[in-house]
């Protein structure tokens, strides 16, 4: 069988950055890492609702006195940063309160939802727990990924499909998906869908262009303001939204 490599860890150093900036002595990795990986996972807790895609995290300075900076990438800034910053500032208290760490909190904006891989897998795995049919949601998710200008999308789902007594992946594809070129960039994201049979998983791999010769860790992000506003506008079934900020 062939053997899969993860898109990100495949392109790291050459057109994809790290996910976590810091240095950290041996005696201090092991728990660094750890607090990352809690903080992500409190963070994606706290903003369930707000399209989180990545979670990115920079320390600075010395034990003891170190800065952590948090940086959100979302595609509804508004809903994390609330009425003139006071929501950025209400999730900034309990990281504080929560890990005991000086911790400051930014966030960047996603313009194009629909072009991002993780986005589209927690929509599609949110679809399947709403009894949605996994074939719809997956047709859907590739329409609107083709319709923003992605090159070539392939959506994969696996587990009690349907509510199958046995388990079996399916997956559906649209245009190029070049994964061992590593000048394309192939964006990744994997999602969870809990049903009543069980866990459904939903893998995508998104090809969006080809990253230029000198165009190092490229990133399809803008930092928002502060003063972003957000109106709770119902979503349409199957609509990722996004902040027109």
């Amino acid at each position: 069988m062939g053997q899969k490599v993860h898109p990100n860890g495949l392109r790291v150093g050459i057109t994809k950055d790290h996910v976590a900036h810091w240095f950290a002595p041996k005696s201090n990795f092991g728990p660094d890492l750890v607090q990352d990986s809690k903080i992500r996972e409190f963070v994606k807790k706290e903003l369930s609702g707000a399209f989180v895609s990545k979670i990115l995290i920079e320390r600075r300075g010395s034990k003891g006195q170190e800065r952590i900076k948090v940086i959100v990438r979302t595609a509804r800034p508004g809903m994390v940063i609330g009425r003139g910053g006071q929501g950025r500032e209400i999730l900034r208290k309990k990281l504080v309160d929560e890990f005991k760490s000086n911790i400051e909190v930014d966030v960047e904006d996603i313009p194009v939802p629909d072009l991002d891989a993780q986005l589209i897998a927690e929509n599609v795995a949110s679809q399947i727990e709403k009894r949605v049919t996994f074939r719809r949601a997956m047709k859907q998710a590739i329409f609107r990924a083709r319709r923003s200008g992605a090159k070539g999308i392939k959506i994969m789902v696996s587990g009690r499909l349907g509510g199958a007594e046995v388990a079996r992946s399916e997956w559906l594809r649209e245009g190029r998906v070049p994964l061992q070129t590593l000048r394309a960039d192939i964006d990744y994201g994997f999602a969870e869908a809990h049903t009543i049979y069980g866990i459904i998983g939903v893998k995508v791999w998104l090809y969006v262009n080809d990253f230029s010769e000198h165009a190092k860790f490229a990133s399809p992000v803008i930092p928002v303001a502060t003063n972003v506003k957000h109106d709770n506008l119902p979503l349409e079934e199957g609509d990722i939204g996004h902040d027109d900020a």
